[in-house]
């Protein structure tokens, strides 16, 4: 079953079990996979819908920090729930020492010694994480293994 198909078939049941986050943000994906859709006049392929997942997930712990800010915990909280939920759409998470493994292959492959090489070695590690792993922890990580 493609992961559109389980979104819709997840709205449904949203809907009859009267989930009103679950409902809004499993809305808010179909929404966005809608406006690729429009957008680019194609259909949206599983890896597409990760990305957009992915991407939502990332605004989401952005939003944290200011709502934190604000002092609007009952928002971090929700938000908090928002992100759990989509959680569960993306494929299973790497561990970091999974993670730092496909690093170090990638600095062997390229050959980096510097923070210069980041972008080289962030391209390797990038594809081969998609969706498996936050990028801005991937991020932190090879910074942490080229500055030794």
């Amino acid at each position: 079953m493609s992961l559109t198909n389980k979104l819709t078939d997840d709205l449904k049941d949203a809907m009859r079990s009267k989930d009103k986050v679950r409902k809004s943000v499993i809305t808010m994906l179909r929404a966005a996979i809608k406006q690729i859709e429009i957008d680019e006049r194609r259909e949206v392929s599983d890896d597409d819908v990760i990305d957009i997942i992915a991407k939502q997930i990332k605004q989401k712990k952005s939003a944290i920090e200011d709502f934190s800010d604000g002092g609007r915990e009952d928002l971090v909280d929700l938000t908090k729930t928002e992100i759990d939920l989509l959680m569960t759409y993306m494929p299973e998470q790497l561990s970091e020492e999974a993670i730092v493994e496909i690093i170090a292959k990638a600095i062997e492959t390229t050959g980096a010694t510097t923070m210069k090489d980041m972008g080289k070695v962030m391209g390797i590690v990038s594809e081969a994480t998609k969706g498996k792993a936050d990028s801005k922890h991937i991020a932190d990580l090879v910074k942490k293994s080229l500055s030794k």
